[in-house]
């Protein structure tokens, strides 16, 4: 059974930075893309970024220059890198796997404040 763990959310200041981490076990992790959706209050969950098992990103157009996405060196974790935050980058912020299916974790918040 494939689990994600996700940790690093938190509070930031407009302007400032956190970063995200997504640990998994096996191979799966590591041989499949994953990446990060985001749902705000009320609204729709939304692509992030994500990276395939060759590194290769890709960004939502309002992350892009913000964000930075990739695995760690054990390749069994993905981090997300998020500089100038911006309020509407509140939401809790879901680490995913693509397999077969979409494998979710639970889900991490992150509130920025102005």
């Amino acid at each position: 059974q494939v689990r994600l763990v996700e940790s690093g959310g938190g509070l930031a200041q407009a302007g400032g930075s956190l970063r995200l981490s997504c640990q998994s076990s096996g191979s799966l992790f590591r041989t499949n893309p994953v990446g990060w959706y985001r749902q705000a209050p009320g609204k729709q969950r939304e692509f992030v970024a994500s990276v395939t098992a060759t590194n290769n990103t890709n960004y939502a157009d309002s992350m892009k220059g913000r964000f930075t996405i990739s695995r760690g060196n054990t390749k069994n974790t993905a981090n997300i890198q998020m500089n100038n935050l911006k309020p509407g980058d509140t939401a809790v912020y879901y680490c995913y796997l693509q397999w077969w299916l979409v494998v979710w974790g639970q889900g991490t918040q992150v509130t920025v404040s102005s």
